[in-house]
């Protein structure tokens, strides 16, 4: 009777330990005809200057996009919906052939980057001042609906310090955070692991109300460079998980 009372116990302990959340995969680029696979897919806000150009290959064994940019800029984006609070963890894999020599994200003739993801958040109306409300409103008649209330930059840059917090040149409704810096990790792919809702809370004081996009780019229109990069095994875990493999994830 004692032991049958014992693992009734140990199995109601079990039951009562919280489920761990699921990782969710939101760039998996295995195609066999080099094609992007839906929902992703290249947005050009601007339609002046040429597009940045993106296939799927087998890039020294990993399934992965190449952005290839030459004086030029588009993102690869794609909606999502994330629950930070479950997931909050952005782990992914990049890598590039080489920084970007004239680049200087502290001046708009210098805004452009080898590699960066791009994370777009919808933030709780009372967190925004009727200034900003009146200034994003302005900005999407100009740029289109799709503009995000706020954006977090995870960049691959060439001179600034790992760690280093910026404004964006344009707008301070987008932050960019340099994670890679110069040529020590060139030409090799790198692994990156993110809290997406602690940088947020970082960068703008408050926690976002949601997750809306993910994007991937490499941009040289202020420079007139070329860049070539590439992104893989963009997927979302617990806090707790370190990040899985690529197919221990789930779609």
């Amino acid at each position: 009777m004692r032991r049958t009372r014992f693992a009734c116990l140990a199995l109601l302990s079990l039951l009562s330990l919280p489920a761990l959340a699921a990782p969710v995969r939101i760039g998996d680029f295995r195609t066999a005809d080099g094609t992007i696979p839906a929902p992703w897919r290249v947005e050009q806000p601007d339609t002046r200057v040429p597009a940045t150009r993106y296939r799927a290959r087998l890039w020294d064994g990993v399934h992965a996009v190449e952005a290839h940019a030459v004086a030029s800029m588009a993102l690869l984006a794609r909606p999502v919906a994330i629950d930070l609070a479950a997931t909050p963890i952005l782990c992914w894999r990049w890598r590039i052939d080489a920084p970007l020599q004239g680049a200087d994200m502290t001046r708009k003739s210098g805004d452009d980057y080898a590699a960066r993801v791009y994370l777009s958040f919808e933030v709780a109306p009372e967190r925004l001042g009727v200034a900003t409300r009146m200034a994003l409103g302005l900005a999407r008649g100009i740029y289109g609906a799709q503009l995000p209330d706020a954006a977090i930059n995870y960049i691959w840059d060439n001179r600034h310090a790992i760690g280093t917090w910026q404004a964006n040149t344009y707008t301070d409704r987008a932050r960019m955070l340099v994670l890679r810096s110069g040529s020590a990790f060139a030409g090799r792919w790198v692994d990156e692991r993110r809290d997406v809702g602690a940088d947020f809370l970082a960068a703008f004081g408050h926690p976002p109300l949601k997750l809306t996009g993910v994007a991937i780019a490499a941009d040289t229109d202020q420079t007139g460079e070329e860049a070539r990069a590439g992104f893989a095994d963009l997927r979302f875990v617990a806090r707790a998980d370190d990040c899985p493999p690529p197919e221990a994830v789930r779609d």
